[in-house]
């Protein structure tokens, strides 16, 4: 899986948002402020060659459909920072963020529940 840049990455939020959908479409959705619809249409051709959608062409216009799930990137994604972050540890991960206050007691007591529910 090619790694997408941060603005790629935010329109195919949105595509997976809405499960795809015409440029007009995911600019209707877009926060502002919005780029041009050409600077859209633009990045999500970069994402078509990077292989995370494929397009159906309607007359003069493309809609739009998710290859890949937001789930599969995500883990990916994840999988990548832990790896060059972390020594590949999601230990070291969470240690991380326990030592950053960016996780509270509580919340390691149900990412402990989550793991304990799991086995």
């Amino acid at each position: 899986m090619e790694h997408l840049t941060n603005q790629e990455e935010d329109v195919m939020l949105l595509i997976w948002k809405q499960n795809g959908g015409f440029v007009k479409d995911i600019l209707a959705i877009h926060l502002e402020p919005k780029p041009p619809y050409t600077t859209l249409a633009s990045t999500i051709k970069n994402l078509e060659r990077k292989g995370y959608v494929s397009s159906k062409r309607y007359g003069n216009t493309y809609e739009y459909t998710p290859l890949i799930s937001e789930e599969s990137y995500k883990r990916t994604f994840m999988s990548s920072v832990v790896k060059d972050y972390f020594k590949n540890s999601y230990k070291e991960m969470v240690a991380f963020f326990a030592k950053d206050e960016k996780i509270s007691p509580e919340e390691l007591k149900e990412i402990l529940d989550l793991i304990e529910k799991k086995e």
